[in-house]
């Protein structure tokens, strides 16, 4: 019989936010035991560190550079793209979606494309300005009975206390999750489930009882020195919802208080001043809700006999700058908080237990992997590559890719209509800002907190050029070569 697939994404989570892997100042207990049961690739890296291009990226196995999806808000997803879950339900999958898709414009309801998905239950954000057909609000009308503007009425900051966990949107998921799984289906009838919750993604509102576990002077303070600020002002023609680099150690506590107009905006216009230590608690605090309500949908596939032959997905699409180098939220940088993700894949039984692979991979990879996972065929035109034999120890996965990239064009609304790209070999990261004339170098086997940048170190050209060349070529490699070849003329 083949696996059922539980795909669990969250948005804008960084790679840093795991117990088990590293983080001793989180709570997540039952990422931990993912990481226990199955293979953490403590290397992955997104594919753009914006929302709708990362998503069309993992979605279709292809760079945004062959998908020509680049843009938050785009009008509609290209038609001759085709979406993973697409031949999954074409295989006899059954696929359902709960929580963001953002594969287009998404401030109203979003444009569906072909993708499979039998159960559609759609929520982009969890703020009061609810589009029609979304499903979170429609939960808290008709299920909680309360209405949905007047539960978010009462949250003032874009950093503090939010809703009431048995109103969160992220309990909203789990609750949907458990309901798709638990649907009587033939007996030979596997499923796919992608569950997209839109946090830790800003604005930092977790339920009060969740923020009181963090103190927020406990925490330690953001990758920053006074330096960041003067050396951010040589990318303030680069897009970036963070304009003005602060210190986030000295930050001041911003209180105040938001219409819903602002609370809505909050999610993508960061405060000009902020607390980086109060921001990291609060951001903490959203992913261990995260982690309880993950916890319970793996609980009901144990107890409903599902869970050993089903393969869990646990990733992100992208991260969060969180206060490093005085920055947060995202944008047209390349910083590992930023393009660094958490991406944890098990199955009982068939993949290995409690590994630790360290090589790199993208995003990308994810969709050829289940679908050989599930033996189905890959088609020719993805360009991921499977991490099944990884999975399987069968192959050592510190080989499986020379480098990784990821690329940002024009990707946000904002004024500069900016164009970067990222190559990183696992120690040296080039990053090029293509209509800029600038860039910058990182050695981060030296630094791995990526403050010396050596783009303008004549002692480093040599090597930076030499990097330049191959990202070059690496740019040039994500340009899909078209339909599959079949015949000599």
């Amino acid at each position: 019989m083949k696996p059922n697939i539980l795909w669990f994404c969250t948005d804008q989570q960084r790679f840093d936010t795991i117990a088990s892997l590293g983080n001793g100042h989180i709570n997540t207990p039952n990422i931990d035991a993912l990481v226990s049961r199955g293979v953490a690739f403590t290397n992955a890296y997104c594919q753009s560190p914006i929302c709708t291009p990362s998503r069309a990226s993992f979605l279709t196995g292809k760079y945004p550079s062959s998908t020509h999806v680049h843009r938050n808000g785009n009008a509609f997803f290209p038609a001759n793209e085709t979406l993973v879950t697409r031949i999954f339900a074409d295989a006899g999958y059954d696929c359902g979606l709960i929580g963001k898709l953002h594969l287009s414009a998404a401030k109203e309801y979003e444009v569906r494309p072909d993708d499979g998905y039998r159960a559609f239950y759609w929520s982009h954000h969890p703020t009061p300005d609810y589009p029609r057909g979304h499903d979170y609000a429609e939960w808290l009308q008709h299920e909680k009975g309360v209405d949905p503007q007047d539960t978010y009425s009462g949250i003032a900051n874009f950093c503090g206390e939010g809703v009431p966990e048995d109103l969160h949107q992220t309990t909203w998921c789990a609750e949907r999750a458990i309901g798709f799984i638990s649907e009587e289906r033939a007996t030979d009838q596997p499923w796919l489930l992608s569950v997209n919750c839109f946090d830790p993604h800003p604005p930092f509102d977790p339920p009060a009882e969740y923020l009181r576990r963090y103190r927020a002077r406990d925490l330690p303070h953001p990758l920053f020195r006074p330096a960041d600020i003067d050396r951010n002002a040589k990318f303030a023609r680069v897009d970036q919802q963070s304009k003005v680099a602060i210190d986030p150690i000295q930050g001041r506590r911003v209180d105040k208080e938001m219409s819903l107009e602002d609370r809505e905006s909050s999610a993508y216009q960061p405060p000009l001043e902020f607390d980086g230590q109060e921001v990291k608690a609060a951001y903490y605090a959203m992913i261990e809700l995260i982690d309880y309500q993950f916890g319970r949908i793996v609980k009901a596939l144990e107890d409903s006999g599902q869970l050993d032959n089903t393969i869990i997905v646990f990733m992100s699409d992208h991260g969060e700058m969180l206060g490093d180098h005085g920055l947060i939220y995202k944008g047209c940088r390349f910083f590992e908080g930023l393009v660094h993700v958490p991406l944890i894949i098990s199955w009982p039984g068939q993949f290995q237990q409690g590994r630790k692979s360290e090589g790199l991979v993208e995003l990308l990879d994810v969709a050829p992997t289940l679908l050989e996972a599930a033996g189905l065929e890959v088609p020719p035109q993805f360009q991921g590559r499977s991490l099944k034999q990884v999975l399987a120890g069968e192959a050592d996965g510190a080989s499986i890719r020379e480098y990784v990239i990821c690329e940002y064009r024009d990707a946000l609304a904002l004024p500069n209509a900016s164009h970067g790209s990222m190559y990183f070999d696992g120690r040296f990261k080039l990053v090029v800002y293509h209509d800029l004339g600038i860039g910058e170098f990182y050695d981060l086997q030296n630094d791995p907190g990526e403050f010396e940048d050596l783009w303008d170190d004549p002692e480093c050209r040599e090597k930076r050029d030499q990097l330049l060349g191959r990202h070059f070529d690496a740019m040039m490699a994500t340009i899909s070569a078209g339909p599959e070849r079949v015949a000599r003329y």
